[in-house]
Order: C-alpha cells, then structure tokens, then sequence
C-alpha cells in the first residue's frame, strides 16, 4: 500500500490535455458527476444516467492517454468494499419498494429479493460512477495542485496548512518504511513467516512500529523547529498565489458541467 502512494503520483505527472487543466476544474467536474449520479432516485433511471456519466468518464480517460489497466488496477483495489456493500442488500427488504418477491431462498431461512438484487445493481453503479471520476482526478491531478484548488475554491486556510503538510511528508514516512522494510528481508526476516515462532514475529513487527513511531516524532519535532525558526505561528497559512482560468478552461468547464446537469435532468424527467 505504501508503494501505491508513488503509483499515483508517478501518473499525475502526464503530460496530456487532461493533465494540464486547471485543478479547480477537474476537482468540480468530479464532484459534480458524483452530486449527479448520488442524486438519482433509486430507479432504472440510474442506469442511463451511469451509462452517460461513464462515457464521459471514459472520453476524458482517452484524453488523458493513461492505459486502461491503470483504472482497472486502482477500481479493483477499492472495489471490493463496494462490493461487499452491494453484496449485502440482496438480503434486505430496503425501504425504496413495497412489494418484494423471492428469488432463491438459502439456508438458515435466508431469501433473496428480486426488488434488492435490483437495488443493489443501482447502487453498484452508483458507486462505480463515483470512484471512477475520483479515479480520474487522482491519476492526472497532483496532490499539491489539489490542496491548492481546494485553497482557491474557498477551503479554510487551517486545512490547506494541515493537508498540504500531510501530502509533503508522507511521501518521508513512506520512504523511512520502505528503508525499515529492506533491512528485513536483507535479514531474512518474513513476519508472516509460520516457520518462525509467532512470539518472535509478534516482538519484530512491534518493535518495527515502535522505531516508525519514534522516528515520526522526532521529525516532527525537528519540522516544527524548523517552522518556527522560519515565523510559522498562529496566523501561519500555506501559500496559494493567484492562478485566473484561461478562456479555454472556462468554456470546457461549462460546456462539460452543463452536460452533467441536462443529461441527469433530462433522463430522470422523461415519462
């Protein structure tokens, strides 16, 4: 997992149609297909509204010249607690129908619903919809460039600070784990080893946690030194200079987020 955290910077920094776009609108283009697909009632109609939604999904994917099997890699590494979500309504009588009609029935007096297995089948793509934008925003937006979006949209300047801290140090956590990592296996040390006594292994990852802990704190310790020696205090804020929208940028942001809009509104409104 900590590996993950240099795969998604590492294709953030494209250098596509996509990438070069302004952070504020990639950040509000995904937020507003997500506002869009989460604010579809509970019908079929979810599913011409998904279909849409990923088609868009899918042309900005092209623009971005990523290779599909990044977004297969990053969806099945969260799909799984979407699917074990979805998975479960099939069993339960939600409140979006009044009539339910068995479809199997399992042990222990289990019942499948014909009305959940539909239901789930909207939420899944729901959630589809929704990780893929987000998908899409990490894979071509720099984590800096989206705390600074976030800074011009109007985000308290007390979150930019703490998120802008977390993004630049968290790559040296990560760093400092990959070296506590190589020591040992360079010692031939496997904590998930059964051939070694589960005690032995239990003492050598706590005390692995124990040094990562102690080396966190001391550099915090030498950070926060540091920024106070550089003025940091009570009034301290990350800096975001002024960055104007090019004229292109405002008219695909427009143009893209006007066709979120009328394609959702159009399709729920059709009889």
């Amino acid at each position: 997992m900590i590996d993950d955290l240099y795969f998604i910077e590492k294709h953030a920094y494209g250098a596509s149609i996509v990438h070069r776009l302004d952070a504020r609108i990639k950040l509000l283009i995904a937020l507003a297909a997500i506002v869009a697909i989460v604010a579809v009632p509970y019908s079929t109609r979810v599913y011409e509204v998904g279909a849409v939604l990923l088609a868009l999904f899918a042309l900005l994917w092209a623009a971005s010249r990523l290779s599909p099997a990044v977004y297969l890699r990053r969806l099945v590494l969260i799909l799984p607690f979407g699917i074990f979500l979805v998975g479960f309504q099939v069993f339960v009588k939600n409140p979006y129908y009044e009539v339910f009609h068995t479809i199997a029935t399992l042990p222990f007096g289990i019942e499948v619903y014909a009305e959940s297995v539909q239901f789930a089948s909207i939420l899944l793509v729901k959630f589809i919809v929704s990780i893929s934008f987000v998908i899409l925003l990490s894979s071509t937006t720099r984590m800096q460039d989206m705390i600074e979006a976030a800074g011009r949209l109007g985000l308290p300047r007390e979150f930019t600070l703490t998120l802008g801290m977390m993004v630049r140090y968290i790559f040296v956590f990560a760093d400092m784990f990959g070296k506590i990592r190589t020591a040992m296996e360079t010692r031939c040390f496997d904590p998930l080893d059964r051939n070694l006594p589960y005690r032995y292994r239990l003492h050598q990852v706590g005390y692995t946690v124990g040094t990562i802990f102690i080396r966190s704190y001391e550099q915090g310790e030498r950070t926060y030194t540091s920024m106070l020696c550089r003025g940091y205090g009570a009034n301290a804020g990350l800096y975001i200079k002024r960055k104007p929208l090019r004229a292109g940028e405002t008219v695909f942001f427009v143009a893209t987020l006007a066709f979120i809009v009328l394609s959702t509104v159009l399709i729920c409104l059709q009889p």
